[in-house]
């Protein structure tokens, strides 16, 4: 069975702590899926780059192109990995500015892995009084384990055992397990029960 990730990274510097998260939650998450069976497609959406884009449909209430493509490719996903940096002990504005503009319905019932990154450990808390109230708002289902890595994270070593390396395995399970047990998603049909000419016309 095919199934997809969408990944939505919010970092905003080249190279990225943020990206480099993302990639290890979703190589591990692939990993996982692939064992149980699936086949994966990864869509990755880099919110640095649709950052003119996400104002412009704030303010005009539409998305260009780009960023449709992007909200689709979210909408369409089985599962979805979310990471952002913390910034004044809160998720990026560009984060949320992304899950502010996305359809409401976009997420309801999609397991999500939440992530995030920053400076020190101090922050951590901002997955649980932040990120994961959101995506309930959003009717996701969010894993248990959300991982944050800190700066000291990165060089804590330790190899497959270390620290945030375990975090990551945890939440990867999770969240290909939360995907695997899921009704892969059909897209919807536009043309699916049409509205009669008749009907159309009634009234008129």
């Amino acid at each position: 069975m095919k199934r997809t990730l969408a990944v939505v990274s919010a970092g905003v510097r080249l190279p990225s702590s943020t990206r480099l998260l993302a990639d290890r939650l979703t190589g591990a998450a692939r990993d996982e899926l692939e064992e149980l069976g699936s086949q994966v497609d990864i869509d990755v959406v880099e919110a640095r780059d649709l950052a003119h884009d996400l104002v412009n449909c704030l303010m005009a209430g539409y998305p260009s192109p780009e960023l449709r493509r992007a909200f689709d490719a979210v909408a369409g996903a089985d599962g979805l990995i979310a990471v952002t940096p913390i910034f004044n002990a809160s998720c990026s504005g560009l984060f949320k500015l992304f899950f502010d503009c996305i359809e409401d319905a976009a997420l309801a019932d999609k397991p999500v892995l939440i992530a995030a990154t920053g400076g020190t450990g101090r922050h951590s808390l901002v997955l649980e009084h932040a990120l994961r109230p959101m995506f309930t708002y959003l009717h996701a289902v969010a894993v248990p384990t959300a991982v944050y890595a800190a700066t000291e994270d990165w060089g804590s070593g330790g190899g497959s055992q270390g620290p945030l390396l375990r975090r990551v395995a945890r939440a990867a399970r999770e969240l290909a397990v939360g995907v695997h047990r899921s009704e892969p998603l059909t897209p919807a049909d536009p043309y699916r029960d049409p509205v009669p000419f008749e009907q159309l016309l009634d009234g008129m």
